[in-house]
């Protein structure tokens, strides 16, 4: 079984639902806690043993490759002046050669369509689709858990999680058939993928959240650049075609998931994150603590 070496982050979206913090920067390089948000993708993909992570940018964003470049100037200004530590913070993100590619997606044509520009920088094996703006937060990481999954049964890993009580009824929830064997009744195939159902017609609570391991057959089934739900080209449509004759797998992980591209969730992740860094919890603890106490207006 071919090993999953790369990953497609789709980074093109505008940012929508997060405007205007997302206007002039992209909203995946937008802090959470100490680092931008892709900085905490990239390494949970590095984390899964992805070699080479493939971004799909649009106009305006070349603030993403920027970041992943080196910043001489900085680099030597810190230098002197004997911070070494944060000098090694700032190269930590550094690419190794030929780790990274940038492929540009000319028009937002959707999810889909932006996985289909990465055809040819994936070739003939299985990769992996991260999505950058929901943020997974799991030990060991989310698409690690999602490769072991894949070494295990092969085909394709859709990861998934439960919806909140009462909401199933917005999001793409999965149907499920069978469940395989050891990982604890979390990986079960998948039949079917249905878009927002009707409340109280959900096959399932366990919504679609964010890391796919896909077979590069799915490039055929977005050739056709078929439209769908937003007049957009969509990846579940893709899926939902190449299910008829390829074996899906949902597996429900273990971990917790910040949908950034909302300013609550976004909220959310920088005050999960605060509490769990290694240097700085005790005092993000402290000053949270402060602030709901309304004891910390003057900031100190």
């Amino acid at each position: 079984m071919t090993r999953v070496r790369k990953a497609v982050l789709p980074v093109a979206g505008l940012g929508t639902r997060i405007l205007p913090a997302a206007k002039t920067t992209p909203k995946n390089l937008l802090n959470v806690f100490d680092r931008p948000l892709l900085s905490h993708v990239v390494a949970e993909g590095r984390a899964a043993g992805i070699e080479h992570f493939i971004f799909i940018v649009g106009r305006g964003q070349g603030g993403i490759e920027d970041y992943f470049d080196r910043g001489y100037e900085l680099e030597a200004e810190l230098a002197a002046k004997g911070k070494t530590e944060i000098l090694e913070a700032v190269r930590a993100d550094l690419p190794r050669p030929g780790e990274m590619s940038f492929v540009r997606q000319m028009s937002p044509l959707g999810l889909g369509h932006a996985v289909w520009c990465a055809r040819d920088l994936i070739g003939d094996e299985p990769f992996a689709v991260m999505l950058p703006d929901m943020l997974m937060d799991a030990t060991p990481a989310a698409l690690a858990q999602a490769v072991e999954a894949h070494d295990a049964v092969g085909g394709n890993i859709v990861v998934v999680e439960p919806a909140p009580p009462g909401e199933a009824h917005k999001y793409g929830i999965v149907s499920l058939g069978g469940v395989a064997e050891g990982f604890g009744g979390r990986l079960a195939a998948m039949t079917g993928m249905v878009e927002k159902p009707p409340p109280g017609t959900e096959p399932s609570n366990l919504f679609i959240s964010g890391r796919y391991i896909l077979q590069p057959r799915i490039f055929e089934a977005l050739a056709a650049h078929e439209r769908g739900a937003g007049g957009e080209i969509q990846l579940t449509d893709a899926m939902l075609r190449l299910l008829k004759s390829q074996e899906f797998h949902a597996l429900r992980y273990e971990g917790a998931t910040y949908d950034c591209g909302d300013p609550v969730g976004l909220l959310r992740a920088n005050v999960a994150y605060a509490m769990k860094h290694p240097t700085l919890a005790g005092a993000a603890r402290e000053a949270v603590t402060r602030l709901l106490s309304g004891d910390g207006l003057a900031g100190h």
